[in-house]
């Protein structure tokens, strides 16, 4: 039976960077899942019987929701769902699902690396035709119909029991459970050297994967301890829990310390990596070196070609602008195309369907490639391992081999966390105000050479994006961006990211804390940081 139940708006449904996040008891309100997925349904282009991918990373409220989400999609036509076993569904794995069974889109439940369980975040986020983030035209349509709904639809028969696999129906509508990692180990079996990366583990190469109690871990399992024959043990914290085990699923400096520290052993592991709450995030780590995102970028794009599904070579690179200009670096040496877009996967996804580019990046630990519309975790962790099992040499000789190449790009990003909002669009609207007067500035041996809020004109369809962070560049190409992170729930994320290149080899060995000193000093003078926020220093860096 299907039931048209009365509701209405609510004000604050607008999807930001990655969906809708909002901590669980915002949407554990009567109604307010359900108007946003109703508000998604009416909003968005799809066929008739349409078929529609669900799962989400298993947090707090994971399971809640996607049974909301089935029995609304049958009470709203469509024709098939397919969902992961126990509503599992990593984000790269959903956008390959949505690809491969020609899916008019899917929704995905998760808020990424954020903090699960009771009190944690939440987030509902909307993937197109193509499986990558809905743009922002489809967002906006999304948002209006969600301040105009009066009414939403739900079948009231019981949704299906996820634990098991196989297809059942409600409201005529097909409910089909999968193995959430089947397709997606069939994908990477396509595009990588599997069994040389196993003969490399079994000749001796040690791994740790920290999947964080987050939705790699069972992809990790299978991948890494089956497929590839890793010993067990190689994944730790590898099963999903509704709290991330009370941690947080970000695989930075901060939350993967633990495996960090065991890689900065003489007699640690030689490779350790991490993933994020919902896969699409990663951290690289060999021993004794942590190896920035966007230097990882840059070094994948660089040696992208060793790997089966990338040997005939890769078309351009592609990455967000507060990323380094590392991969610009290698782009320019190898005669590539290289875009620079906003923050926010959905911005590759034309580039990407156009062919313009192969590999995209960005600097908050996510890198991926025409493969799938998102960034994906576990993909940059098996290129890194194909790339490792090709070349023979270790991480560090890698990355430091790649700086004699193309030079060392000193980087850093400072987050500030949960400050007042008011303060944090103040000193936002303070650095526009003065852009136009900021050339030719100096502050000790910086100069500034340009200053501008950051705008993208969209190469293939021509839309048009303002606002996406203030750069300031000096002399000689160090740069500051200032920028607020779309992907909080509470208060406003200020990120301030520093860059400074170094061509010389023999200055290569600098700590980056060393090189960006005078920079950072630079950004919190231009900024105000410390008089806007009330803040000495940033709560992360990576």
């Amino acid at each position: 039976m299907i039931e048209t139940v009365a509701t209405t708006p609510f004000d604050d449904q607008k999807p930001g960077t990655s969906g809708l996040r909002k901590k669980v008891p915002h949407f554990q309100q009567p109604n307010y899942a359900q108007n946003f997925i109703q508000s998604i349904f009416d909003a968005v282009e799809r066929p008739e019987e349409a078929v529609l991918v669900i799962g989400g990373d298993g947090r707090f409220f994971n399971r809640e929701v996607i049974q909301l989400a089935i029995q609304m999609a049958a009470a709203n036509g469509y024709g098939r769902v397919v969902v992961g076993q126990n509503g599992i569904l990593s984000t790269p794995a959903a956008s390959n699902l949505i690809r491969t069974r020609k899916a008019s889109g899917g929704i995905v439940l998760s808020a990424s690396h954020n903090p699960g369980g009771p009190k944690g975040d939440f987030g509902i986020k909307y993937n197109i035709a193509n499986g990558g983030p809905a743009p922002e035209g489809v967002t906006e349509a999304i948002y209006r119909r969600s301040k105009e709904l009066s009414a939403y639809r739900i079948s009231q028969a019981a949704a299906p029991d996820l634990s098991v696999m196989g297809e059942s129906r409600i409201e005529g509508m097909v409910v089909e459970v999968i193995d959430p990692v089947a397709d997606y180990l069939a994908l990477m079996e396509t595009l990588f050297d599997l069994d040389r990366i196993k003969a490399h583990l079994a000749a001796g190469f040690t791994m740790r994967f920290d999947a964080m109690h987050a939705v790699t871990g069972p992809y990790a399992k299978a991948i890494f301890e089956g497929r590839l024959g890793a010993p067990a043990g190689t994944v730790i914290n590898g099963t999903p829990l509704e709290d991330f085990g009370g941690g947080h699923p970000d695989p930075n400096a901060v939350y993967a310390a633990e495996l960090i520290s065991e890689l900065m052993q003489a007699d640690g592991p030689d490779f350790g990596a991490a993933s994020d709450g919902d896969g699409d995030r990663n951290l690289i780590v060999g021993r004794g070196i942590v190896v920035s995102p966007s230097d990882s970028l840059a070094i994948i794009a660089a040696n992208a070609h060793l790997a089966p599904g990338y040997a005939g070579g890769i078309a351009g690179i592609a990455r967000s602008m507060p990323t380094s200009q590392a991969a610009d670096r290698v782009a320019a040496k190898r005669g590539l195309a290289m875009f620079e877009t906003p923050t926010g996967w959905k911005f590759f996804g034309n580039l990407l369907d156009a062919g313009k580019v192969t590999i995209c990046g960005e600097e908050s630990s996510g890198t991926g490639s025409d493969h799938v519309r998102e960034k994906d975790g576990v993909w940059a962790v098996l290129m890194w391992l194909n790339i490792l099992a090709v070349r023979g040499e270790s991480v560090r000789e890698i990355v430091e081999s790649h700086w004699r190449e193309f030079g060392r790009t000193y980087y850093q990003r400072h987050d500030y966390e949960e400050i007042d909002k008011r303060a944090a669009e103040g000193l936002m609207a303070s650095l526009r105000d003065r852009l136009a007067s900021m050339a030719g500035q100096r502050f000790g041996t910086l100069v500034v050479s340009e200053a501008d809020d950051f705008s993208y004109k969209d190469p293939v369809d021509g839309s048009i994006s303002t606002s996406q962070g203030v750069r300031i560049v000096f002399s000689g190409g160090s740069r500051v961006v200032f920028r607020l992170s779309g992907t909080g729930t509470k208060g406003a994320t200020l990120r301030v990211y520093l860059e400074v290149f170094e061509s010389n080899p023999e200055r290569h060995a600098r700590a980056p804390e060393e090189a960006l000193a005078e920079l950072n000093a630079t950004a919190d003078v231009i900024g105000e940081i410390s008089r806007r926020t009330g803040r000495a220093a940033p709560d992360v860096i990576t």
